[in-house]
């Protein structure tokens, strides 16, 4: 379980998510904190690095430019437009004008000339995904970008964007606590070669086993508005991790590196990305590629974390209304 492919390219099975080096989880770490990880990444073998327009207003691209910028041609990098800061509020806006003018800033930020694979972070239901993709189209035929992604997106819209333009991968929640994929984009995705790329893997420090109080979240933290860190929702959610548990004890490693490893054994397109802030958690995430499990071990956490078991909605009401993805 080494390596992955995307767009073409050979990659290391687990990359790196950087929205947590400046975003979401109130106040990020400093430069130099965020800057050590990353050369850890480099250090470590990480050869995917992720992020987006939106992550701290283009901070983060601005980071990931500055620090990845002699290593560049040994990367695989990725951006995202299509949701961005605009007056210090996120803003959805998959209009083709509004796509130009990010990609613009995102190469500034990045000091790049190309970037591997831009996503769409969202499909604005204002706009027609194929005006959105076609935009992407154009700037793949530029060379400002190298393969096209989607995020957040069901098999419909996978397949209305990919009859415009080939779709090298798509980008949702996939965790042993968020099985939404399995309902029909992961198959979707093998059907047209794309990778599915699983943001938030570790359930937002949840599968790491972490006693996540909403109550003692910073302000800032995404997680104070989320269903399944309320207190109804979190008892329950909590008793999941008992078999997990037990099982990282036989297998002999961390309930973050098992989490992972079910997530690598889902198929070769499956591509986790787990953000971090920590040096220790990252050489942990990474050594999950070598951990295997046996079809019985994998059936266990199938039937333990089946989407029934699993208390509350992953998003907010208002957040639910702007994705496409499928819901149990």
């Amino acid at each position: 379980m080494s390596g992955r492919t995307i767009a073409g390219k050979s990659i290391e099975a687990i990359g790196l998510g950087c929205m947590n080096l400046s975003h979401a989880y109130g106040q990020p770490p400093s430069e130099q904190q965020a800057a050590e990880v990353l050369m850890a990444a480099i250090d470590m073998g990480v050869d995917h690095f992720d992020t987006a327009a939106l992550y701290g207003f283009g901070n983060n691209e601005k980071l990931l430019g500055k620090i990845l910028k002699p290593y560049r041609q040994q990367l695989f990098l990725a951006s995202k437009c299509g949701m961005t800061g605009v007056d210090g509020k996120r803003v959805i806006d998959g209009r083709p004008s509004t796509l130009r003018a990010t990609i613009e800033q995102s190469l500034q930020n990045l000091q790049t000339e190309v970037i591997d694979l831009y996503y769409l972070h969202r499909w604005d239901k204002n706009v027609p995904i194929e005006d959105s993709v076609g935009e992407l189209s154009c700037m793949v035929k530029e060379g400002k970008i190298n393969a096209i992604g989607l995020s957040e997106v069901s098999a419909a819209t996978l397949k209305k964007a990919h009859q415009v333009h080939p779709i090298a991968a798509v980008q949702t929640e996939y965790s042993l606590w968020t099985r939404n994929p399995e309902i029909a984009v992961s198959k979707a995705c093998q059907n047209i070669g794309a990778a599915l790329v699983a943001f938030s893997p570790l359930g937002r420090g949840f599968l790491c086993g972490q006693a996540i109080d909403v109550t003692s979240l910073v302000a800032g933290d995404i997680r104070k508005g989320m269903p399944r860190f309320q207190p109804q929702h979190a008892n329950q959610n909590r008793g999941l991790l008992t078999t997990l548990v037990s099982l990282s004890k036989q297998l002999n490693c961390s309930l973050a590196q098992l989490s992972l490893a079910w997530l690598l054994h889902q198929g070769d397109h499956v591509v986790p990305i787990p953000g971090t802030t920590q040096v220790a958690h990252l050489r942990d995430n990474i050594a999950a590629s070598q951990v295997r499990l046996n079809a019985s071990q994998l059936s266990l956490l199938d039937k333990v974390f089946e989407h029934k078991q699993i208390s509350g909605p992953r998003y907010p009401a208002a957040t639910q209304l702007e994705i496409d993805t499928e819901e149990f």
